[in-house]
C-alpha cells in the first residue's frame, strides 16, 4: 500500500481496506490487463471504485469494509498480483525501489544480449541473402549455429513473456504477452521444423524450409527495449518523489521541561516544542512561539526570498531557518504536513487517469481477441491466394500481425506522458492536481505571474548610488552606515546593500538603536547620527525638510523607470541620498513570455513593488499588464 505513513508507530493494519487506499499491481503489461484488474476489483462486494495506472502500476480504490485478502484473491484470479504491504514507511519504499532497480538492471542485461544476439543474426542473414555469403557452408551445419545462437533469446531474454502469457492463460485470458510468446514461438518453431526436420517441408506445398530465427530474436529485442525505456522513464518520474521525500529532516529537537532532546521526527507529537538554530531545516508544520527569522520557503512556493517569521505565524516542515533561533509549536506531523500532502498530491497525480484514456481502456477490453480473429484471417487469405511458397508467407504475415498490433502504445502513451509530465512538473516547483486538470490545461487563456523569483532572479543587488549636493558623507559612507543600520534585518533590500558593503570592503558597526516601521523603513542611531532608510512617507514623518525629499523624489522616479526599486536616506533629519536596488530579470523569462503569448494566452504580472518599477519590468519581459503594490494574501 502506498499512503503516506504516519508520524508515529502506526498499529498493524486490521485487514480490512476502508477508504481511498493505493495499492501496487505487479504483472501488467498492456491496457488490457488495467481492464482486467480494474474488473476484478471492482466486482468485489464494497468496492466502489477501482482505477488501475499502467504507468505506475498502481490501483486506486475506493472501499467500505473489504478484507485484503479478498482484494489480493480477486486480482490473484485475474492473473495478477496485488501488492499488499503490512504498513508504508520509509524502509517499505526503500525496499520497493530496490526491487524495482534489480527489475529494471534484469531487463537491462536481456535486452543487451538480445540485441547482440539478434544483431549478428540478422547480419548473417543478410550476408547470406544479399551477398551470397556462408553458400559453401551445408545448412545442416548454419542452421544448427543459428538456432544455438537463438534459442538463450527465446526462452531466457524471452522468458516473461511466456510468464506473463501463463499468468493470464490459466484464467481463461490474453494480454500483450500472449501475442508475443504466440508469435514469436510461431516463427521459432517454424525454424527449428527447417533445422532438423527439412524434409517435413518437402512434402507439403507452398512451405520453405527456410529459418527465421533472426525474425524471433529481433522482435524479442525491440519487444524488451520498449519495455526498457518504459521502465526508465518511470524511473525518472518516481526521482520526483523521491527528491521531495528525501527533503524531510530525519530528527528534530524537542524541548521538554527545559531540557533538549533529539528525536526521530516521527515520534514529534503535535504540540511539542520544537527548537530550530540557524541555518537548519525546519521538521515539522507548526506556529512561531518565541524568536524571529527569515525562513526560505522556496521548496515549498518556488519564492526564492526568504520570508520573515515572528511570533504566532506559521512555518511549515521541510523549510529553511536562515538567521534566526526559533521556537516552534508542532501542529501538523507526518501525514498531515505540508510536504506529505505535496508528495501525496504529486502520486495522486500520476496516478489519476485523464478522460481520454477512457477511450484507449475500452477498445483495450476486447483488442487481444481481435487481433487474434485478423491473424488467423491473414494467415488463411495469404495461404489461399498468395504466391509461392504461400504456406511460409501465410506464417510470417500472421506472425507480424501479432506482434505489431501489441496493444503496448494504446494503453501506456497517455498514462506514461501523463507519469513524466506531473513528475517533471513537480522537480521544477509545479504541482498538478490530477490528470483531468492536465487534459484541461490546453484550454487555459490567462497565465498570472509573480515577479520576484519567478519572472525576476529574486536576489537583489545595489546598483547605483546617488549622492544629494552638500551630503556630509561620500558614497561609500553612506553605504557602511545604511549597511551597519540594516546588518541585523533579514530583508533581500537590506542583505543586498549589506553585500555591497561587503564588496567595497567598508567596517560595519551595530547600531546603538533599531526600529523597523511596518511599510515605511527602519530608524537607527549609529556614530551619534539618527538614520532614516526607506520611502517617502519616513522621511515625512520625521519631519525632513521638502526640499531634499523632491530631489530625492525625482532620483526615485529616474530610478523607477529603469526597474530599479529606490531606497532613500536621511541623515539628522536631512535628505543625504538614494541607493537604488534591481532584482535582474531572469535569463529566459522574456522568451517564456514571448511562447506563451504565441500561444495565444493573456500573461499579468503581479508584484507587491510600486507600479513604476513593476511597469519597467514587465516592458523588458513583454508584458502589458500589472497588478503592483498588492500584498501576498
Amino acid at each position: 500500500m502506498t499512503t503516506e505513513a504516519q508520524h508515529d508507530a502506526p498499529e498493524a493494519p486490521t485487514g480490512i481496506a476502508s477508504g481511498s487506499l493505493r495499492f501496487d499491481v505487479r504483472g501488467m503489461t498492456c491496457a488490457s490487463c488495467v481492464r482486467r484488474v480494474e474488473k476484478a476489483l471492482g466486482s468485489v462486494d464494497g468496492v466502489e471504485t477501482a482505477r488501475v495506472n499502467l504507468a505506475t502500476e498502481e490501483a486506486t480504490i475506493e472501499a467500505e469494509g473489504v478484507p485484503l485478502e479478498v482484494l489480493r484473491d480477486a486480482v490473484d484470479r485475474a492473473g495478477y498480483d496485488l501488492l499488499v504491504s503490512e504498513r508504508e514507511d520509509e524502509a517499505a519504499r526503500d525496499r520497493l525501489e530496490a526491487e524495482r532497480q534489480a527489475e529494471f538492471d534484469s531487463l537491462r542485461s536481456k535486452t543487451i544480449f538480445a540485441g547482440i544476439v539478434a544483431g549478428l543474426l540478422v547480419g548473417f542473414m543478410a550476408l547470406s541473402h544479399l551477398f551470397g555469403a556462408f553458400e559453401d557452408v551445408p545448412r545442416r551445419v548454419l542452421h544448427p549455429f543459428f538456432f544455438a545462437l537463438a534459442t538463450p533469446v527465446q526462452f531466457w531474454a524471452g522468458r516473461q513473456f511466456y510468464e506473463g502469457a501463463w499468468r493470464v492463460g490459466r484464467h481463461g485470458s490474453t494480454d500483450m504477452n500472449t501475442l508475443i510468446a504466440v508469435g514469436t514461438s510461431a516463427a521459432f518453431a517454424y525454424s527449428i521444423v527447417a533445422t532438423f526436420a527439412p524434409q517435413v517441408f518437402e512434402s507439403v506445398e507452398g512451405l520453405d524450409a527456410a529459418v527465421f530465427f533472426d525474425t524471433s530474436s529481433a522482435i524479442i529485442f525491440f519487444v524488451l527495449l520498449g519495455r526498457l525505456l518504459e521502465a526508465r522513464a518511470k524511473g525518472l518520474t518516481s526521482d520526483a518523489v523521491r527528491a521531495l521525500i528525501a527533503l524531510r529532516p530525519q530528527t528534530a529537537r524537542v524541548l521538554e521541561d527545559g531540557e533538549e532532546y533529539e528525536i526521530p521526527v516521527r515520534a514529534v507529537q503535535a504540540g511539542d516544542i520544537v527548537l530550530v538554530k540557524p541555518g537548519e531545516q525546519i521538521p515539522v508544520d507548526g506556529a512561531v512561539t518565541e524568536g524571529a527569522s527569515a525562513v526560505d520557503e522556496s521548496m515549498l512556493t518556488g519564492e526564492s526570498v526568504p520570508v520573515e517569521k515572528r511570533p504566532g505565524e506559521d512555518v511549515f516542515g521541510a523549510t529553511m531557518n536562515t538567521t534566526g533561533l526559533l521556537k516552534i509549536e508542532a501542529t501538523a506531523v507526518g501525514a498531515d504536513s505540508a510536504l506529505a500532502r505535496i508528495i501525496q498530491l504529486v502520486e495522486d497525480a500520476q496516478g489519476s487517469k485523464a478522460p481520454i484514456q477512457g477511450l484507449a481502456d475500452r477498445i483495450a477490453a476486447v483488442f487481444v481477441p481481435i487481433v487474434f480473429v485478423v491473424a488467423a484471417l491473414t494467415f488463411a487469405l495469404w495461404w489461399a491466394f498468395g504466391p509461392a511458397p504461400a504456406l511460409t508467407f501465410g506464417i510470417l504475415n500472421a506472425v507480424a500481425v501479432l506482434i505489431v498490433a501489441c496493444p503496448c502504445a494504446l494503453g501506456l502513451a497517455t498514462p506514461t506522458a501523463i507519469m513524466v509530465g506531473t513528475g517533471r512538473a513537480a522537480q521544477h516547483g509545479i504541482l498538478i492536481r490530477d490528470a483531468e486538470a492536465l487534459q484541461l490545461a490546453r484550454d487555459i487563456d490567462t497565465v498570472l505571474l509573480d515577479k520576484t523569483g519567478t519572472i525576476t532572479e529574486g536576489r537583489p543587488e545595489v546598483v547605483s548610488v546617488w549622492m544629494l549636493d552638500g551630503a556630509a558623507v561620500t558614497p561609500d559612507e553612506l553605504i557602511r552606515l545604511v549597511a551597519s543600520a540594516e546588518r541585523g534585518s533579514e530583508h533581500p533590500y537590506a542583505a543586498a546593500i549589506v553585500r555591497e558593503a561587503e564588496e567595497r570592503a567598508v567596517n560595519l558597526d551595530w547600531p546603538l538603536t533599531f526600529e523597523a516601521v511596518a511599510g515605511a523603513g527602519v530608524i537607527a542611531r549609529l556614530d551619534g547620527h539618527e538614520l532614516l532608510v526607506g520611502n517617502d512617507d519616513l522621511l515625512y514623518a520625521r519631519g525632513v525638510a521638502p526640499e531634499g525629499r523632491a530631489t530625492l523624489d525625482g532620483l526615485a522616479d529616474a530610478a523607477g523607470q529603469r526597474g530599479e526599486t529606490p531606497i532613500r536616506v536621511a541623515i539628522d533629519g536631512e535628505a543625504a541620498g538614494l541607493i537604488a536596488v534591481a532584482d535582474q530579470v531572469r535569463d529566459g523569462a522574456a522568451e517564456g513570455v514571448a511562447r506563451l503569448r504565441g500561444l495565444g494566452v493573456r500573461v499579468v504580472m503581479l508584484t507587491g513593488d510600486q507600479q513604476q518599477t513593476a511597469n519597467a519590468v514587465a516592458r523588458r519581459v513583454g508584458i502589458s499588464e500589472v497588478v503592483a503594490e498588492v500584498r501576498p494574501e
